[in-house]
């Protein structure tokens, strides 16, 4: 409660505050240091710190810059919505076969560099790549839930297709209608 509550008045950053607070209930005793170390997924962690390291070397070498200026020549001239509603869909169909976390490691430098190009805030375009990285229904491969109930439940994998591209299709029109009502493309 206290991170939250400090964090609310902006005492500190949600980050730090974080690590306090796991600081905190490990040396109390409320949750072990071996139960903590468990707790963490170590794949999550290395996967980040390898696209990292990736996107670090992309934005060095100027491949990013490449790519970013290659795609934005081709699509600026459909305007802030439509690159927006493209990035959305792209990475919605990537996450439904890589980890939601590469998708949005991948597309967040992406997305900020697109909406850069277009002069526009670039936050709109972040919280695209954001849901639409977690939006995995159509196929039992993109998310971990997804892999442990198709396993158990015996489902097929065009159950997911049958249910999952509906619900996918329904979240991408939710998104081009809430996300720049919350967060407009106002020119940076």
């Amino acid at each position: 409660m206290a991170v939250v509550i400090l964090s609310s008045f902006n005492i500190m950053p949600i980050a730090g505050l974080a690590f306090v607070g796991a600081m905190v209930v490990t040396l109390t005793g409320c949750v072990g240091f071996e139960r903590a170390y468990k707790a963490i997924d170590w794949q999550i962690l290395l996967l980040i710190f390898g696209m990292l390291g990736i996107g670090q070397a992309l934005e060095n070498s100027g491949a990013m810059e490449a790519l970013v200026g290659g795609v934005s020549t081709h699509i600026a001239w459909l305007g802030p919505f439509a690159v927006f509603a493209i990035l959305y869909f792209i990475s919605m169909v990537m996450t439904e076969f890589v980890t939601n976390n590469a998708v949005a490691i991948i597309m967040t430098p992406i997305a900020i560099g697109l909406s850069t190009s277009l002069g526009v805030d670039p936050r709109p375009f972040i919280v695209a790549v954001m849901f639409a990285a977690s939006a995995s229904f159509a196929t039992p491969i993109g998310y971990q839930t997804n892999t442990f109930v198709y396993a158990a439940g015996g489902y097929k994998f065009k159950d997911f297709f049958r249910v999952g591209i509906p619900m996918n299709l329904l979240m991408w029109c939710v998104a081009m209608v809430v996300i720049p009502y919350f967060w407009p493309f106002n020119p940076q």
